[in-house]
């Protein structure tokens, strides 16, 4: 799936065809050429991902990833550290300020676009493209289908793009519980303000679409703290 991902890097011709690649990549690039406006921009809206160059006008990279870790809202947000420094000692600092990943200038598109889907991977895996299974529900998020059972004898099931949104979340998510505003700030977006109960919206709708498969059982509704989809019933 699609990722927004925020490029943090004061030159502009690195910026651009930074940029260049991951539109090519189908992500949707954010761009700022400072920590300072970076920093605006996280305010208005959480990307899934940071590229951050290291050496910045004014804050510098490390900085600013260290101000995004000690921040409720923001710490979650998977950093790749972008720079020319290639020095063991420059690495540790970086990965031991919070950073994901670190990649030293210069790099091929390939090589980060595979860093990026690692990342994403391990640390979102809902923003990926992988088909996810459990308990005999498939969902592929690279053709935006859900379908119960195997081959020959999937049945397909049909949801609204919000549903699919959250079916996806969950399933990339499974055994935890999820309380509705920590559901709207990831699949809505934090800066969507809607009411909780819209969440509870949602899941009918949701599990009314699986009940005819029996696959509804898997998600949960955890008495005072939120929903929970798992391949144990409950």
């Amino acid at each position: 799936m699609p990722a927004t991902i925020l490029v943090v890097e004061d030159e502009p011709a690195i910026q651009e065809l930074i940029a260049y690649n991951l539109k090519q990549a189908g992500h949707q690039p954010l761009r700022a050429d400072s920590a300072e406006h970076a920093l605006e921009l996280v305010r208005t809206a959480l990307p899934d991902l940071v590229l951050l160059d290291w050496m910045l006008p004014g804050l510098s990279g490390i900085e600013f990833a260290r101000r995004l870790k000690s921040d409720k809202r923001t710490r979650e947000i998977p950093i790749i550290m972008l720079t020319a420094r290639a020095e063991e000692q420059d690495k540790l600092v970086g990965l031991e300020t919070g950073a994901d990943d670190y990649i030293t200038k210069p790099f091929s598109p390939r090589e980060l676009n595979a860093r990026i889907k690692a990342v994403l991977r391990r640390r979102a895996p809902e923003m990926t493209d992988d088909m996810v299974e459990i308990g005999g529900l498939r969902i592929d998020p690279a053709s935006h289908r859900v379908s119960a059972g195997h081959d020959a004898q999937a049945v397909p099931i049909t949801l609204g793009p919000t549903e699919f949104r959250l079916l996806h979340y969950l399933m990339t998510h499974t055994e935890r519980v999820h309380s509705r505003v920590q559901l709207l700030d990831q699949v809505w977006g934090d800066h969507v303000f809607v009411e909780e109960r819209t969440v509870d919206v949602h899941i009918r709708r949701l599990r009314k679409a699986l009940e005819p498969t029996g696959h509804d059982r898997l998600i949960q509704t955890v008495r005072g703290s939120g929903y929970r989809l798992s391949a144990t019933p409950g």
